[in-house]
């Protein structure tokens, strides 16, 4: 077997679509259909029911799912680590929540890359659920995110709070008068936007609702308004006068959690680099 035959297994499930899986491969559609005959052949079993504009993965394909994710990312954990070309250099895989990312480990990634000058960093973007999954079959070192996964395998390790101010692109606004014009309702997550409908009941309902902090900065910075966003990810803009906080609005914290294999080789490492993060990161 080989590898491309995996990564587009996996590609065709994603799609759903032999011609949009070659597309995104840059390969041609008869490569793609190739290449799933072979696996299907040597496993000795359907892997998609092909109808027409309708592909569906079989029983077996959706077993296959996991061994084929296991297998790509084994064999990129490979590739990083046997890759590493300097004597004394060492790979280090790391994942995190896009808004965390924005918020806070941009600026940790930053310090253990000028710091850790023999640490090979591969930086990855990805859902809670991967991030959970990839720490725990060994193809990622640490992951940042939101919730507490429970698993006896991990080690959890909670990060200070973030906290979530409201600002405005206008001074010396009230809560009550931000909140009754462009108004950027941010997604932070289920127990901010419940304390959020509990500390105002009776706003009018936002025009403008994000999943990202990073688009509602970008929204308020060229077009005026208001939004909760972190206070790490606006520092700078407040000591700048672009935008400021609104003094009379209650502040809401989220937590955010380390996690990491604690079957894991590198553990000691794991604890150097989260003493970057901050005092709160203390395993």
């Amino acid at each position: 077997m080989d590898i491309h035959d995996f990564k587009t297994f996996l590609e065709v499930s994603r799609t759903r679509h032999f011609g949009q899986a070659a597309a995104n491969l840059f390969i041609t559609q008869s490569t793609v259909s190739a290449r799933i005959r072979l696996l299907e052949d040597q496993l000795g079993t359907k892997l998609f029911v092909r109808q027409r504009n309708n592909i569906q993965l079989t029983p077996a394909g959706e077993r296959m799912l996991s061994y084929a994710e296991l297998i790509t990312t084994a064999w990129n954990r490979a590739r990083q680590d046997i890759g590493v070309a300097e004597p004394g250099q060492q790979s280090f895989v790391v994942g995190g929540m896009s808004s965390l990312w924005d918020i806070t480990l941009q600026k940790w990634l930053e310090t253990i890359y000028h710091e850790q000058k023999n640490l090979v960093i591969y930086a990855e973007v990805q859902t809670a659920t991967v991030l959970q999954k990839r720490i725990l079959n060994g193809t990622m070192d640490l992951a940042f995110l939101y919730d507490v996964p429970q698993n006896d395998e991990l080690v959890v390790v909670r990060l200070p709070d973030i906290q979530l101010i409201l600002v405005s692109s206008q001074p010396d606004k009230s809560c009550t008068d931000s909140m009754s014009e462009k108004y950027i309702l941010v997604d932070w997550g289920p127990v901010f936007l419940t304390q959020h409908a509990q500390a105002f009941t009776d706003i009018p309902n936002p025009m403008l609702h994000i999943g990202l902090g990073r688009i509602a900065l970008e929204l308020l910075l060229s077009g005026g308004g208001s939004a909760y966003l972190a206070e790490p990810m606006i520092d700078e803009y407040l000591q700048s006068g672009v935008v400021h906080r609104v003094q009379d609005a209650p502040v809401f914290h989220r937590a955010a959690y380390a996690i990491y294999n604690k079957n894991n080789d590198k553990g000691d490492l794991v604890k150097v680099l989260l003493g970057n993060i901050g005092d709160g990161c203390n395993p």
